[in-house]
């Protein structure tokens, strides 16, 4: 028996994550998500996130163990670090300066 292989996959957002931009950035998202067995964000460029983008942070991550894939933050803006500390999530969504990802259990 063959052990297939992980795909891996890096979304870059290259749009505030707010709640002007939810509905669309929720179908990438989800449409990145179910191609591959584990999901990188570069949110490197996002300027502004409110509570809409982490929900949607927490949607992909959610939704990542439930299919047993893996969803986690790779590059950040300093909008995404502020927010991601105040919810104090780094260790969840593994803050690449910080800690790695929790697996997903």
């Amino acid at each position: 028996m063959s052990k297939k292989k992980s795909t891996v996959q890096r979304l870059a957002i290259v749009e505030d994550m707010t709640i002007y931009n939810a509905m669309m950035q929720k179908q990438s998202l989800v449409e990145a998500l179910a191609a591959c067995d584990e999901l990188e964000l570069d949110l490197s460029t996002v300027a502004e996130i409110d509570t809409a983008g982490f929900q949607l942070l927490v949607l992909v991550k959610r939704e990542a163990a439930r299919l047993g894939k893996q969803a986690r933050i790779v590059a950040h803006s300093q909008a995404v670090s502020e927010v991601v500390d105040f919810f104090n999530m780094a260790a969840h969504f593994g803050d690449p300066m910080l800690v790695p990802a929790q697996e997903a259990r």
